[in-house]
């Protein structure tokens, strides 16, 4: 297995074991991941089983369904910047016709097709720094579209790339599928399509391109370290709660990142100490911020990991990380 599937299978695993999935249902989900009912059956054998079997239907997500939402969050743990958020600060859901900004899906050239992305920026149409943003394991939902207008109302091209575009795109495959067609789709695919939408933002004449950062979650933010890895014009990275590279690709990375974490998430977060020193032994610059009582997929405020207070503070150190090598790059 790769990276991303055996991301997503240790993700379903860990909800069959936490009671969010009967075995069956993650059964199912694992095999569309690996292909194999003889793999799905062997990595749940190993898990420890809830203390009674799930009898609702399956939710295919990153996120669970009876997690109780926006849990408080305690004070920051670990490492958090030290600089001020940027002085336009959005958080909360930014409407489509807002006045401020102009949104809507673009069709992005790429070698072999054409890319499906949706695109926000200030109405205005004065130049500006490029985000480029990585959907999580449910494809590009209104959700991410929505994350993506934020960014436009906080003065950035906001640019969210559907990586299941060669499959007629998220709604064409449809929620319940795909996991399953994202864990067979090569992982240097996944970097292409984002290096694919960088350089059409720089074909716009309200798009600083030179300037760029990226920011994904869950499975997104596993995306936004890969694409750190190998895209070296990136300028800045704010992965959240996604599968870090192996060490060996640390020295490629050009980026300044910022990791959000949740503290509930052990998953993702053993992983944390050998990041941290990796880019601290290669010299980059890395930096974390971890919320004690937040959870996996805290941001998502369509989901009922939710938690309100982290995903606002993240959203601030996001905004100031970019503001120090991004805009002000």
């Amino acid at each position: 297995m790769n990276l991303f599937q055996r991301y997503l299978a240790e993700e379903f695993a860990e909800d069959y074991q936490e009671g969010r999935l009967s075995r069956r249902d993650a059964l199912k989900l694992i095999m569309s991941v690996t292909g194999s009912l003889l793999i799905a059956d062997s990595i749940l054998t190993a898990c420890t089983p809830p203390p009674e079997e799930v009898t609702q239907v399956a939710v295919t997500t990153d996120l669970p369904t009876d997690v109780p939402p926006a849990a408080s969050a305690s004070p920051i743990a670990a490492t958090v910047p030290t600089e001020s958020a940027s002085t336009i600060t959005v958080h909360g859901t930014v409407m489509p016709d807002d006045p401020a900004i102009i949104a809507g899906e673009v069709q992005i050239p790429a070698a072999d097709t054409n890319i499906i992305g949706y695109l926000a920026r200030p109405a205005d149409g004065i130049a500006v720094p490029v985000i480029l943003i990585c959907h999580e394991n449910r494809g590009l939902t209104p959700h991410i579209q929505d994350m993506t207008r934020r960014y436009a109302k906080a003065g950035y091209v906001g640019l969210a790339i559907d990586l299941l575009s060669r499959q007629g795109g998220t709604e064409a495959v449809g929620s319940g599928n795909v996991p399953g067609a994202l864990g067979s789709i090569d992982p240097s695919q996944f970097v292409e399509d984002f290096k694919s939408g960088w350089k059409y933002s720089q074909s716009q004449p309200f798009a600083d391109a030179a300037r760029v950062g990226m920011t994904g979650f869950c499975f997104g933010g596993g995306v936004t370290w890969q694409v750190a890895v190998h895209m070296p014009e990136l300028l800045a990275a704010v992965p959240y709660y996604g599968p870090h590279p192996v060490g060996s690709d640390v020295p490629n990375i050009h980026a300044a990142v910022l990791g959000i974490y949740g503290g509930l998430d052990s998953r993702i977060d053993s992983g944390i100490p050998a990041i941290e020193e990796a880019m601290k032994a290669n010299n980059k610059i890395y930096e974390k911020i971890v919320y004690p009582n937040a959870d996996h997929a805290f941001n998502n405020d369509t989901g009922t990991r939710y938690n309100a207070e982290a995903a606002k503070d993240a959203w601030e150190q996001a905004l100031a990380w970019f503001e120090k090598y991004v805009r002000s790059a």
